[in-house]
């Protein structure tokens, strides 16, 4: 019997929008708050014009690594579909990957953290 498994994707920007889960999966996603401990939020410009376009600004949130326990990020923890992931991969522009990490709730999940360091 063939059913899709549930992911999660940490969301600190844009995908929390509902008008962007709307546009990129054609539907509102379920989600809860959580946060991701021992990383804080820097602003970084994006290249990509498309993704600009589409977001309606150059400069977006990215998460740093610190690894400093008092250093948390608030955010949401959307549930979707492994092809609901894919379509997620497509929206990001370039330069962001995804990656795995454990929230603070204790759910692993995934997010994406511009690498790019130009």
């Amino acid at each position: 019997m063939a059913h899709s498994q549930t992911e999660y994707l940490f969301s600190y920007g844009t995908l929390q929008s509902e008008a962007v889960q709307l546009a990129t999966f054609g539907r509102k996603l379920d989600g809860r708050p959580d946060a991701l401990v021992g990383y804080i939020v820097v602003m970084i410009e994006i290249k990509d014009r498309d993704f600009i376009e589409a977001s309606g600004t150059a400069h977006h949130r990215n998460l740093q690594f610190t690894g400093v326990p008092s250093d948390v990020v608030e955010g949401t923890a959307l549930s979707l579909t492994a092809h609901e992931l894919a379509l997620a991969d497509s929206y990001e522009p370039s330069g962001y990957e995804r990656t795995h990490v454990h929230l603070r709730s204790g759910s692993a999940a995934w997010v994406y953290i511009h690498t790019d360091s130009r």
